[in-house]
């Protein structure tokens, strides 16, 4: 592998410098690219331009809910939001500590449990637990309030995802999508196994409805494998790595770590250790709206979340049965 990049990293230099003229070095790195992938690995990418990752950032462990932590890895400082991304935590939590009584409104959760479980309820009447391996997605929309609580001794760990909605969805009623583990359709091929919790890949496809296009995929790649990984151009796309560590592009990266992508219609993956590496692949398409933010309220502009603000105090609006439901 080393003599191959080092024919390719040959071939780039003679291009870069014998041509005064640099337009042309777009369309032929990617096709060097290609042939190192040829050489290296009998997969063939099903992309023609590679991302490459943009922002590598360590998500920080911080207090969150009722004595809850959580390692938030976009919508802190570092990394405020990714559209249409809001929110990425990888949540720990055991009794007593949890997520009591709160609202949302404007937007949805996407809850990924990866070990033990979470028991949910709200001012609706919907209440169940989601265990290791089941995903929640939740539309909040005009409005819900909800808790989210340990089911078991702990730890009970998992990712939950905030994708905005855009400014003609967010007033809509609130609507659940479960899927139950053994639902999730997955596929293995080359030492890569992949759990589809939202979009196409490898020949299966998930049945969750996406308000705002997105993927969501969990993938698993055994020692030495290789993942060539096509992805909407125009998406916007990052990884977050839950175990072990691997090369993303020309980035090696290791767990916890959120990785932003750049342009490109794909990702290549290896992980060149002796242990599993796991991570989700998540993409979206933009919606390009403005974003007011305050706490668990999306809108787009300031009047709609002092709007907001008013409609829950007051319990309208979406917010009916909030000033006199607790959770039990």
């Amino acid at each position: 592998m080393r003599d191959i990049i080092s024919i390719a990293t040959t071939r780039y230099s003679k291009l870069l410098f014998s041509k005064p003229n640099n337009r042309h070095i777009k369309t032929i790195v990617p096709s060097i690219i290609r042939n190192i992938m040829s050489e290296s690995d009998h997969q063939s990418p099903a992309f023609t331009s590679p991302k490459m990752v943009v922002k590598k950032i360590l998500a920080k462990s911080q207090s969150e809910g009722d004595g809850a932590t959580v390692r938030r890895a976009i919508g802190s400082r570092d990394l405020r939001n990714l559209d249409p991304f809001l929110m990425l935590d990888d949540f720990s939590v055991s009794p007593p500590a949890g997520f009591p009584d709160h609202p949302h409104r404007g937007f949805e959760t996407v809850t990924y449990m990866l070990q033990g479980g979470i028991t949910h309820q709200d001012f609706a009447g919907h209440k169940g637990t989601i265990w290791a391996g089941d995903v929640q997605w939740m539309t909040a929309g005009r409005g819900i309030v909800h808790s989210e609580m340990p089911a078991g001794e702990g730890p009970n760990t998992g990712l939950q995802l905030w994708i905005n909605l855009s400014r003609k969805d967010k007033m809509i009623e609130p609507r659940y999508q479960e899927l139950l583990c053994k639902d999730i359709r997955r596929a293995e091929k080359d030492g890569v196994e992949v759990r589809v919790i939202a979009g196409e890949t490898m020949g299966v496809s998930s049945p969750v409805f996406t308000r705002t296009p997105a993927l969501f995929f969990d993938f698993t790649l055994k020692p030495k494998a290789q993942l060539h990984q096509s992805i909407p151009e125009t998406w916007t796309s990052f990884v977050y790595i839950i175990e072990g560590e691997g090369v993303f592009g020309s980035t090696h990266a290791s767990a916890h770590h959120v990785l932003v992508l750049g342009p490109g219609d794909g990702l290549s993956v290896c992980n060149k250790t002796s242990e599993p590496l796991r991570f989700v692949l998540v993409g979206g398409q933009p919606i390009n709206e403005p974003v007011v933010q305050h706490g668990p309220f999306v809108m787009n502009s300031q009047d709609e979340i002092n709007q907001t603000i008013q409609d829950y105090h007051y319990g309208q609006n979406g917010f009916e049965m909030a000033k006199s439901w607790r959770s039990q």
